[in-house]
């Protein structure tokens, strides 16, 4: 990516709605050269897509958790798998320190949470679960294009 490439998925990260027409004023170039580049973006794998930002709490999610995982040797892949398919989970990572894995979810209320901790977080193959309810997010957004 040169900084061309890095100006124009900065115009987009502010609204993926943007006009390739508007792409192209702001970030100084031609149209043709704005179209091929998103397009060759998207066929890298760059873009991987355009997405709605919602806000959880307007959305209707009243609670957001982080939960540490310890996992049984050999079943990481496998429990991970299963954890990402819940709609509220939107995010499973490998890490490393006193977990195997991190689990960012959303819950819409304290019934809905159990839910999520009894059927989820209780499949084969967890050892270990803690949940650490979020009180205020300071910042939450997709990563940005490094400069």
């Amino acid at each position: 990516m040169d900084d061309v490439d890095k100006r124009i998925l900065k115009v987009l990260e502010v609204d993926a709605r943007t006009s390739l027409r508007k792409i192209a004023d702001e970030v100084g170039v031609a149209l043709g050269t704005v179209s091929n580049r998103v397009r060759r973006l998207e066929s890298l794998g760059v873009i991987r897509g355009y997405a709605v930002l919602l806000d959880p709490d307007k959305a209707g999610w009243g609670l957001s958790v982080v939960i540490g995982l310890r996992i049984e040797k050999g079943r990481l892949i496998e429990v991970q798998e299963k954890i990402a398919k819940d709609n509220r989970v939107y995010g499973v990572y490998d890490v490393t320190g006193d977990y195997d894995s991190m689990v960012l979810a959303r819950a819409v209320n304290r019934d809905d949470l159990d839910d999520l901790t009894k059927s989820v977080l209780s499949i084969s193959g967890i050892e270990r679960s803690v949940t650490h309810l979020v009180l205020n997010s300071v910042k939450e957004m997709p990563p940005s294009v490094p400069d």
